[in-house]
């Protein structure tokens, strides 16, 4: 046991006396208040271990630490050591105090308290942990009813798990009511509803998982999206091993075990598919090219296309998969042509959200409608911590058209930091925003839906 531990000093020096349950006085105020057992013991200066042992009464516990968890759990260290017979009075009184008036029913007799709690100490601490269960009981559904309401990773997966069993439902219509179904159109239905049930089973399967964690445990509804990116996030938006001309499958596998990847989920098919586009990009653009180019180029995607003849987006996607101190800060987002966010790569100062619709008048969406031209611009969004950052977008195809099928696009934003010379242009950077649900600007003309932000919050900001 180190000094640490030993708190500096003796109960005698510090006037207080351990008692043989004052480790058992400590878990329950340690309880009552939520308190995670390793947090407690951050904050007290010891080992979670070793406040293990005091908490089951396994230790005798010196008053430098006593004094320091009692201030960690906000309470006198006279109680923690003497049976807080100071707080099991306070406890009734507050139990007295909450209790709704009944009819008929006797006020409790305040004046006798201590006698109450010094004759039947067992039914007075039964009744101050009855008042605490409750309390806790109440804390609890004021959660649960402001996650109901407001959480809008709840409200997300909700909406995703009526929208597939919508589709489902549709889709089994069609099947019943329509007798003569050529076999080819029934093949496609069939396929339909068993894609969509696979969706439905993993919806259903994140939300139970997120309810059943309850308010605060600090988890998240995961779509195949956000799983993806927080893969993405984890690597860095880089691997080496296909950098090196290596196996997409054999870097899949590694995330199955390493990230607990399941094979046949939605999360599963998006990172192999992305795994495969950056490997064909690693054998079209290689690493040590690309680093040669910017040795004379700087970061200037455009300069760096000309030079390598690559296309932009290939360029794009290959500047955001280098490391930070070899290109700097880059963030990348891609977008199909419906406007849905397909890849991200966050850019500090930039916020992106997959909750609700990002917003429309970021240069990506219009490079959508503009596929043969790219765009560079200066943005900036309403936070207020965002800083001006220099967008610039480029499409290419991502599936060739055919009759009556026009080709699918992709659109990607590649994003910087504001360079010295981009403020000194003299125009001011335009206004763009997050997505329009969170949103503080007053006058847009690209709002699609009102802000969940207070109107005192709302600042009158420009029209677009």
């Amino acid at each position: 046991m180190n000094r640490n531990e030993n708190g500096g000093g003796s109960a005698a020096q510090h006037g207080l006396d351990a008692g043989t349950l004052t480790g058992t006085r400590i878990r329950e105020r340690r309880l009552e208040r939520g308190l995670a057992q390793g947090a407690l013991a951050r904050e007290a200066g010891i080992s979670p271990s070793y406040l293990n042992l005091i908490e089951h009464n396994r230790r005798r516990i010196g008053g430098g630490i006593l004094l320091r968890l009692a201030a960690a759990l906000g309470v006198e260290a006279q109680a923690l050591a003497h049976g807080g017979e100071a707080a099991l009075m306070d406890g009734l009184r507050e139990a007295a105090g909450g209790l709704p008036p009944e009819d008929d029913a006797p006020a409790p007799e305040l004046d006798r308290i201590e006698e109450f709690a010094g004759r039947f100490p067992g039914w007075a601490h039964l009744a101050v942990a009855m008042l605490r269960r409750s309390q806790a009981e109440a804390r609890r559904a004021d959660a649960l009813a402001d996650r109901l309401a407001h959480d809008p990773h709840l409200a997300a997966s909700l909406h995703e798990v009526l929208s597939v069993v919508t589709a489902i439902r549709s889709t089994a219509s069609i099947l019943t009511d329509t007798a003569a179904l050529e076999p080819e159109w029934q093949a496609r239905f069939h396929r339909n509803l068993g894609e969509d049930s696979q969706r439905l089973a993993e919806g259903a399967e994140r939300l139970v998982r997120y309810l059943d964690d309850g308010p605060g445990a600090g988890s998240d509804i995961l779509s195949p999206q956000d799983e993806m990116d927080r893969i993405m996030d984890a690597a860095g938006h880089r691997f080496a091993p296909l950098e090196a001309g290596g196996s997409p499958d054999a870097v899949l596998e590694e995330i199955e075990a390493e990230a607990g990847l399941r094979p046949g989920t939605g999360a599963h098919a998006l990172i192999a598919e992305a795994l495969t586009r950056y490997a064909a990009d690693a054998r079209a653009l290689p690493e040590a090219k690309l680093r040669a180019a910017l040795a004379r180029h700087g970061t200037a995607p455009l300069a760096l296309a000309q030079d390598l003849g690559a296309p932009l987006p290939l360029v794009f996607r290959r500047l955001a998969a280098l490391p930070e101190d070899v290109a700097g800060p880059v963030g990348l987002i891609s977008a199909d042509a419906s406007g849905a966010i397909l890849t991200v790569k966050p850019l500090a100062g930039f916020l992106v959200t997959r909750l609700a619709g990002a917003c429309p008048l970021w240069p990506l969406f219009r490079a959508g409608g503009q596929p043969g031209m790219a765009l560079r611009q200066r943005i900036q969004q309403p936070d207020r911590d965002a800083r001006p950052v220099l967008a610039m977008t480029a499409t290419e195809e991502a599936a060739p058209g055919g009759f009556n099928m026009p080709s699918l696009t992709r659109s990607y934003m590649l994003l910087l930091p504001e360079s010295a010379a981009d403020a000194q242009d003299g125009a001011p950077p335009s206004p763009v925003g997050i997505s329009c649900r969170i949103c503080p600007r007053r006058a847009c003309l690209a709002r699609r839906e009102p802000s969940i932000l207070p109107e005192s919050d709302l600042p009158a900001a420009p029209s677009f």
